[in-house]
């Protein structure tokens, strides 16, 4: 099965987000949102989106949307903006925390993205943002330029398709072709623990569910890990079903 992406223009309708001289954040959000579904499409993602056209929903509605559609990945893209105008440029993309394979898809788009010719701010861990905290599924938001940049905004203009390009890639570079293996072998973790007792516990836990789960120990921590998958959709298809049992998890490589 190919994979499923939830694509989520960031705000619209009564929420314009940033703006600057009569330029709003929802609108290039998305005009991009749109185009980066259309090239996904095109290589065989299931795409969805949180909306097609100008209107409002919060957060926390785009995040029970993701979380009912049952999606593999959740994507949504801004424009950043800062108190300056002129200040800063660049991209940034914001994670629920440095790890797994969201950080890793978060990397891959900042590093397609700065091909086309933006700064690389990073990659930055915000646990307080619904839809990276509300969300099942591994989620990024990607600040793709600043509003408020005159260089941005030219950048963004002039080369709009290969910014879209560019997103997709990053999208595509970390889960390579649907249904292709790899070298690569993921992992679903379910806890990790200083404490082996605690870890055993959970351990246990797994097992007398008939889950594949094993303990693997390194760095002062017991990390509590469930099957060793060469495909990426079944460490997803795993990680599904093991939060659908109420389990915190992250997809490790």
């Amino acid at each position: 099965m190919p994979y499923s992406i939830m694509l989520d223009a960031g705000h619209g309708g009564s929420d314009p987000g940033a703006t600057y001289q009569g330029r709003k954040e929802a609108d290039d959000a998305l005009r991009l949102t749109l185009a980066v579904g259309e090239i996904l499409q095109n290589h065989g993602f299931d795409v969805e989106y949180t909306r097609t056209t100008d209107v409002y929903e919060s957060p926390f509605q785009k995040a029970m949307e993701a979380n009912e559609a049952g999606v593999d990945f959740f994507v949504s893209i801004h424009r950043n903006s800062y108190p300056v105008d002129n200040e800063v440029s660049g991209v940034e993309s914001l994670v629920y925390d440095l790890s797994g394979i969201k950080y890793e898809m978060a990397q891959n788009i900042n590093e397609q993205l700065e091909n086309v010719g933006f700064v690389n701010l990073g990659v930055k861990a915000r646990p307080n943002l619904i839809v990276l905290k509300r969300t099942k599924m591994p989620a990024v938001l990607v600040e793709v330029g600043f509003i408020n940049s005159d260089i941005d905004n030219q950048l963004f203009d002039d080369n709009f398709y290969d910014i879209a390009g560019a997103i997709a890639d990053g999208i595509m570079d970390t889960l390579k072709k649907p249904g292709m293996s790899t070298d690569m072998q993921y992992r679903v973790q379910v806890g990790a623990y200083r404490n082996r007792r605690y870890a055993e516990q959970l351990l246990n836990e797994l097992i007398a569910q008939d889950y594949p789960a094993f303990l693997e120990e390194g760095n002062g921590f017991f990390r509590v890990q469930v099957g060793e998958y060469p495909i990426l959709q079944e460490a997803v298809d795993m990680e599904r079903r093991l939060k659908m049992a109420g389990y915190p998890t992250i997809i490790v490589s």
